[in-house]
Parts: C-alpha cells; sequence; structure tokens
C-alpha cells in the first residue's frame, strides 16, 4: 500500500487524551527501560546538555522532558510544535508555569507561520513516527531549519530498525506498531540518518543507546 509521504496523521493521530494518561507509563517507563533499552533518565541528560533558554519543542508528547529539564535561566522562552491538538494541550497544561507558545503544524510540510526563530529545537521521538524513508522524512529538518537562529541547534532522539540492536521483545513491538501506522521506521538505519544530519548540519553528534539514537548538529553560522 502506498502512503503519502507528506502525510504525518497515522504516526501522530493514535494520541488521544486517554493514551497521553498512560504514555509516561508505557514510553517513558517501560518501553524505554526495557525494550528499547534507553532509559529516559538518558533522554533527560540529553536535553539538560543541548537545550537553550529559547528553545521549540517538535512531537511534544505529554511534555515530560520540558517539565524535567534544566534551562540554562530562568525564565525561558518555550514553544510547543506539534500536529495532534490533544498532545499540544497536554504538554502545554503541563508546564504552563512556562507560558509555552504553542504551534499546530505538519512538519513534513513547508512551516509557514511567523515564529521568532530559536537557539534550540528538540525532535525526541518523531522521525520514527513519520512516514518514508529516512531520506523522504528528513525534509522535516530542512522545514524546522528555518525556526532555527544561524548557529543554533537540533537534537533529537529516534528508534531505528537498522545499524542498532534490537532484542527479540523490540522487534515485535516495532513490527507491530508499524503495522498499525504508529511508526514508519521499517527502512529508518543508522547510517541513513547520519548521512542526512551530516547534509544539513555541521558538528553533528550521533550516540546509540540500545535500539535508540541520540543525535544533534548545529546550522552554519551565516
Amino acid at each position: 500500500m502506498m502512503t503519502d509521504s507528506n502525510d504525518a496523521t497515522p504516526g501522530q493521530a493514535i494520541y488521544s487524551k486517554r493514551l497521553l494518561r498512560v504514555y509516561d507509563l508505557w514510553v517513558l517507563g517501560i518501553s524505554n527501560q526495557w525494550i528499547w533499552k534507553c532509559p529516559s533518565a538518558k533522554l533527560l541528560a540529553f536535553y539538560n546538555r543541548h537545550i537553550s533558554n529559547n528553545h521549540l519543542d517538535v512531537g511534544v508528547g505529554t511534555g515530560y522532558f520540558l517539565d524535567r529539564c534544566e534551562f540554562p535561566k530562568s525564565p525561558p522562552r518555550v514553544a510547543l510544535m506539534d500536529l495532534n491538538a490533544n498532545s499540544l494541550d497536554s504538554a502545554a497544561g503541563r508546564i504552563a508555569r512556562y507560558h509555552p507558545e504553542t504551534y499546530q503544524a505538519n512538519v513534513l510540510e513547508q512551516i509557514k507561520l511567523e515564529i521568532e526563530p530559536f537557539d534550540s529545537i528538540g525532535i525526541n521521538y518523531l522521525l520514527h513516527c513519520l512516514p518514508g524513508s529516512i531520506a523522504e522524512k528528513t525534509l522535516c529538518l530542512d522545514h524546522l531549519s528555518v525556526c532555527l537562529k544561524p548557529g543554533g541547534i537540533i537534537f533529537g532522539s529516534t528508534l531505528l530498525s537498522g545499524g542498532v540492536q534490537r532484542g527479540g521483545a523490540a522487534r515485535r513491538l516495532m513490527a507491530f506498531y508499524n503495522q498499525k501506522g504508529v511508526f514508519g521506521n521499517t527502512q529508518d538505519d543508522l547510517d541513513g540518518l547520519t548521512a542526512a544530519l551530516e547534509k544539513r548540519f555541521i558538528d553533528v553528534q550521533v550516540e546509540v543507546i540500545g535500539c535508540v539514537a541520540l543525535f544533534s548538529g548545529k546550522k552554519l553560522e551565516q
């Protein structure tokens, strides 16, 4: 079955209010620790190393990491971007103390919103939910780059099918999620991800923990 490479709907449609209530327990607790083999504490530490005081988070989930991370200064400017209104509402409510900006947008399409650019952009667990090959889905990086200041950093994490170690439980759960359209990462591998990042950014760093790739890169100074 052919999939529209710009259709991000299947990967985000699952995030109902009911599912978001158990997301932290199932994904950030059980799945990260025991199936993907990348404890959420590792992802939080990654946030703390890269987040700026002028930050956009894309594919926001429940706002778990923004709620727990340490911003360089207070108060930070924080913005949320997601196609799913439930996720935006959940995350915005969770970090209401930061008075976050919210933007509903499909990152597989050009972002035409008037937004003051950011010093950091986080895309945690976003890419593996997007359809298509690495080459197709990483077009979102081009779209997001317009929201990033020169010298700014983009960072995130994604679950890969190739170039990483996957146990039996990880293989089965990924296959199930891909069958349901929740994931779109059957073609995602470490080499493809690294190449896509190096094509667009400088100072690219990629670290693998379990079957999760944690990555970062800087936008070239103009």
